[in-house]
């Protein structure tokens, strides 16, 4: 692996790092937390804010992916080399499952502590609204085709520039307000092994749904973008 891609990497480490402790550490700490209460809206806002910094933040050295998902539908759509996909993908589960540890110290140091779900995504009875795993399915393939479509549009040279971070960013908190009820929202592989290392059981046993799906629909996005909507040569 050359220097540079070693930094790359290093980047995306960092990056899904905060997306993790950023997103899910405002669902475990603050959402419910009786002074604070920020609810759906307060996490769907912080999973947006944790990108739309980190693009600004590392954008020009990795390209800020943090997600899997993310990184094949790039692959697939002609913006990313396929030859670099696994090392963003394994620094991107290693930075998540870090950003999971150090917010497990932290959450587990107050009295009240009880691991539950520790924002682990599920469906069926481990869904917050009760979703069937179909309904799961749908929205997890849907949610991350329409996040590549942004990603893809707004990066696209033909764009305004400098405005991509904060369309990805809204972008991303638009969906966690409608998939948070269905699955506790993923659209991300890597944030979702994170926190399911942590609870174990359930949440490792429905881990794949959250890692076919949303690669799925990335993929899917990248295709559809690179033949109908990217500007021929």
């Amino acid at each position: 692996m050359s220097e540079s891609l070693a930094r790359r990497g290093l980047a995306e480490l960092f990056g899904t790092f905060w997306l993790v402790l950023g997103g899910c550490g405002s669902a475990v700490l603050a959402a419910a937390f009786p002074q604070v209460r920020i609810g759906l809206m307060g996490v769907s806002l912080a999973f947006g804010l944790t990108v739309m910094t980190m693009a600004y933040a590392i954008g020009h050295i990795s390209g800020c992916h943090l997600n899997p998902a993310v990184t094949l539908g790039l692959v697939a759509g002609g913006r990313h080399p396929a030859s670099e996909a696994g090392q963003y993908i394994v620094a991107q589960v290693v930075g998540a499952s870090a950003g999971a540890g150090v917010l497990y110290l932290i959450a587990s140091g107050a009295p009240s502590f009880a691991l539950g779900g520790f924002a682990a995504n599920g469906f069926a009875e481990h869904s917050p609204g009760r979703y069937s795993m179909v309904s799961a399915l749908v929205a997890e393939i849907v949610l991350t085709f329409m996040f590549l479509t942004i990603i893809l549009g707004s990066t696209d040279k033909r764009a305004p520039a400098g405005f991509a971070p904060i369309a990805i960013g809204l972008g991303l908190t638009l969906i966690h307000l409608i998939g948070i009820p269905v699955t506790n929202l993923s659209v991300n592989p890597a944030r979702s092994t994170g926190p399911a290392v942590f609870v174990q059981g359930w949440a490792l046993a429905q881990l794949w749904l959250f890692w076919v799906a949303p690669i799925l629909g990335g993929v899917l996005a990248g295709l559809t973008y690179k033949n109908l909507f990217e500007a021929k040569a």
